[in-house]
């Protein structure tokens, strides 16, 4: 079987890096014993492929070097116990047997909950073990980084080392992919996916049902540089990110009804294409074809579907998109299948590395940014900003990263102009401002593909 398959590498140290070290002293203050192992989920940055992995399609993320790293002594009561290094999060308890998992405050502990129910569900564990914690975090938070899916991947592979269990890389993914959805987010399975199957030197293709990661060689006379922004948006705190779920999910009914096909029974825009046999390209033309440009309205929905409104809103829409009036339709699909053919060309240009790699790249990479900012309308005045700065001082391509609506950019930058295009961006978009300056230790960064999560133990 391939490597990815593998259970979660299991690392026994008998120098302890300084982090580990610290993060143990602290425990040890805190709860009165050390911690008996160690789990780390590195966050991720996904280099092109937005807004398509809950639509069925491939990705093209790969793990960076910050991440989440929680100290964990399992204990015979039957009660979890949080702290956090960063004190403006603040300590949490609960009963093991009692999780309740609060969708309308996405607070830290919220996301450690949901994968500690997702293990628990998944074997059924009537009896599980109670923990004390310390979590330690480098991840920016809301930064379009995948902090919230690396502290519920952490929290999943704590709950399964302390209750003795093991479970392949593809299986925690997908529980933890799941797990999320527990705080209300409907997302795909990116960051979960890349957070284990992640390898040091590689970024990842990440395809779905099945769930599979092809290594990508990137180019190497390019570096990917993140720069944050320092807009927070928060997934789980605004429906933003769900109503272009449900506006995808109902391009997929409006299409495959158009067609001819179940369209009950069809909930990606990759389902269509897939039932159809055609090509990203022909799906683009039936786009054009089947949709209109203008908003659709629920009662046009409807009409279009012959339910009702009620049958509308039980069941194709989420809970948070309940109250949603109008739904653009033809901008998200076309979004979806062009980002699609998108990621498919980067590997393939990755692969073949024609002279021109690096330009042929970068041209991808704008060409996602116009389509996230113009079809899915998922940037923000700040985001633009960033990728204008990026482009004038030297990047080939640059484009938002995860969710949008603030959070980071990626960027493509020759090696050979690195240093001068950190400087001037930092001159242009952080020293304007005093509240970016502030933060410009932990936003301007040149960035190589890291490893996905571990466990450490004293040797």
């Amino acid at each position: 079987l391939p490597a990815f398959y593998a259970n979660i590498v299991l690392l026994k140290v008998s120098n302890m890096p300084f982090r580990l070290q610290k993060l143990k002293e602290i425990f040890i203050s805190k709860f009165g014993s050390a911690p008996k192992f160690y789990v780390r989920a590195p966050g991720r940055v996904n280099l092109i492929g937005e807004h398509i992995d809950y639509c069925g399609y491939a990705v093209l993320p790969m793990a960076i070097e910050q991440d989440i790293l929680i100290a964990v002594e399992p204990v015979k009561t039957q009660v979890v116990q949080l702290a956090n290094t960063n004190s403006l999060y603040l300590d949490f308890s609960t009963s093991v047997n009692n999780i309740q998992i609060n969708k309308t405050k996405p607070q830290w502990h919220n996301y450690f909950l949901c994968g500690l129910q997702g293990i628990q569900e998944h074997f059924g564990l009537n009896n599980p073990t109670g923990m004390n914690c310390l979590l330690d975090g480098t991840i920016p938070p809301s930064s379009g980084l995948s902090s919230s899916s690396a502290l519920v991947c952490c929290a999943g592979l704590v709950t399964l080392r302390a209750n003795g269990k093991t479970l392949s890389k593809v299986e925690l993914a997908e529980i933890c992919t799941k797990s999320e959805r527990y705080i209300g987010t409907e997302g795909g399975g990116m960051d979960q996916s890349i957070s284990f199957l992640a390898e040091e030197g590689t970024a990842k293709l990440i395809e779905f049902s099945p769930l599979r990661a092809t290594d990508v060689r990137l180019p190497s006379g390019a570096a990917f540089v993140i720069a944050n922004s320092c807009v927070e948006m928060n997934k789980a705190a605004t429906s933003h990110y769900n109503i272009r779920v449900m506006e995808c999910r109902l391009a997929t009914k409006l299409l495959s009804k158009s067609k001819g096909l179940d369209w009950k029974k069809m909930l990606k825009l990759h389902d269509v294409q897939t039932k159809l046999g055609v090509s990203l390209e022909e799906m683009l033309l039936i786009v054009e074809e089947v949709l209109h440009p203008e908003p659709y309205s629920t009662e046009e929905i409807c009409k279009c579907l012959g339910i009702s409104l009620e049958e509308l809103r039980s069941q194709i829409l989420s809970q948070n998109t309940q109250d949603v009036s109008s739904f653009k339709l033809y901008q998200r699909a076309k979004h979806v299948y062009s980002e699609a053919a998108r990621v498919l060309e980067f590997k393939k240009i990755c692969n073949e590395a024609p002279a021109n790699t690096i330009q042929l790249l970068g041209e991808l990479m704008n060409q996602s940014h116009i389509s996230c900012r113009e079809m899915y309308e998922c940037s923000c005045p700040e985001l633009d900003r960033l990728v204008d700065i990026c482009l004038q001082f030297g990047a080939i391509g640059s484009r938002l990263t995860g969710a949008g609506w603030g959070g980071c950019t990626v960027s493509m930058v020759p090696t050979d102009k690195l240093n001068i295009f950190l400087k001037n961006v930092k001159k242009a978009y952080y020293e304007t401002n005093v509240q970016r300056l502030a933060l410009e230790n932990n936003s301007l960064f040149a960035t190589k593909p890291g490893r996905g999560a571990l466990v450490f133990v004293e040797a």
